[in-house]
């Protein structure tokens, strides 16, 4: 992965590492029937890719009996956050090969979950925001935190009642042990090394996902150009981003523009500034499933600090991504890969209301040059 410090006194290159953010991205999810019991008001239901959803509606905790014991790990964030966990999910699932593992994370994340190969079974508990009080699963054998600090989340899984808790220590929750919390870390390294020092081996670099297609698939279909972002800080400016779709069409490229539901303005925005017509603007319509398969079979995937970059990078998908307030040596794409990761080498507040300074650094000309470069080694 390249890193291009672009901060107006020219490009400085190294070496970063990382992956993901969590950028609150709900996909529709379409649930069938399914198969499963609970107690309490639990509703079980299939998504058709193979892995269970499980909701409970508060009235009663979601209890799991399948003659194995049960595993649960905490996740309840967004799709990045998902990603990036994805190396002490697997980590788990060979550590514990006779539990069934419940991931409690947002219903919508569940079609990702067949790409992933180390899940049994989603919990639908809401995120990103606020921290969960509760996760309606009863006594698991094994509970781990993937989800943050504490003690919000730590004292949601000591709710559940489980026999054994992994988690980061906080002097709020006495008598959880666990290592100390460090916030200079790159997101993936956090949950591995948090595995580590319960003396579970985890792989930073096990964070591919399984083709949707199949293996043996390239990256031979259009430019996806991601404008959205789940906070404003992170949001580079729309009229940036059609100058760089209308280069990318310039130099002969196909472009499409993505996004959820309610990002399907601006998409729209984007691709009216750059004369790009509406047929190509896919915002809105689009499952998670479907968004996965077409980020795999991108040439290239264009975006800020989000979920849709680290897709990105679980499918090494050729990326150019646009860093604000994060420097990418804690959230930046998988190092060694086909990335770019453009920052303009300040700090600031991931969750503000405005685009970060930083991020406004970053100018179009210098993204849409880092585009086309990526896209002359792109093998066509």
């Amino acid at each position: 992965m390249a890193v291009i410090r672009d901060d107006g006194a020219g490009n400085g290159l190294g070496n970063g590492s990382g992956h993901g953010t969590g950028d609150g991205l709900h996909a529709g999810l379409g649930l069938g029937n399914g198969t499963g019991d609970g107690t309490g008001d639990g509703l079980r239901a299939g998504n058709g890719h193979g892995t269970a959803v499980r909701s409970g509606n508060g009235h009663g905790a979601a209890s799991f009996r399948y003659g194995r014991p049960t595993l649960l790990a905490l996740r309840a964030l967004g799709l990045g956050d998902l990603l990036t966990a994805v190396p002490a999910l697997r980590a788990l699932r060979r550590a514990f090969p006779g539990h069934r593992i419940v991931l409690a994370a947002p219903a919508a994340l569940a079609e990702l979950l067949p790409l992933i190969g180390a899940v049994d079974e989603l919990c639908d508990v809401p995120g990103p925001e606020p921290a969960p009080e509760r996760v309606p699963v009863e006594a698991p054998a094994i509970a781990v935190n993937l989800h943050g600090r504490g003690p919000q989340s730590t004292r949601a899984l000591l709710g559940t009642g489980p026999e054994r808790l992994l988690s980061h220590a906080h002097p709020d929750v006495p008598g959880v042990a666990g290592p100390r919390w460090r916030a200079e870390v790159h997101e993936v390294r956090r949950w591995c090394d948090l595995l580590g020092w319960y003396g579970i081996p985890a792989d930073p670099g096990d964070l591919y996902l399984a083709d949707p297609a199949g293996p043996g698939g390239a990256h031979t279909g259009p430019v996806v150009v991601h404008p959205g972002a789940a906070h404003p800080s992170r949001r580079w400016p729309p009229e940036r981003f059609a100058h760089v779709v209308s280069g990318l069409r310039e130099a002969g490229h196909e472009v499409v523009v993505t996004g959820g539901l309610a990002e399907h303005g601006l998409a729209r925005q984007v691709a009216d500034l750059a004369g790009l017509p509406a047929e190509h603007v896919l915002a809105g319509r689009t499952g998670l499933a479907d968004l996965a398969a077409l980020v795999a079979r991108a040439r290239l995937v264009v975006c800020g600090d989000t979920g849709v970059a680290h897709l990105a990078g679980a499918f090494a998908t050729p990326s150019v991504v646009l860093f604000g307030p994060i420097p990418p040596a804690l959230w930046g794409p998988p190092p060694g890969g086909p990335h770019t990761a453009i920052w303009a080498g300040l700090r600031g507040d991931p969750h503000g209301e405005r685009p970060d300074p930083g991020l406004l650094r970053i100018e179009a000309p210098r993204v849409l040059e880092a585009a086309l470069d990526r896209l002359e080694v792109t093998v066509r």
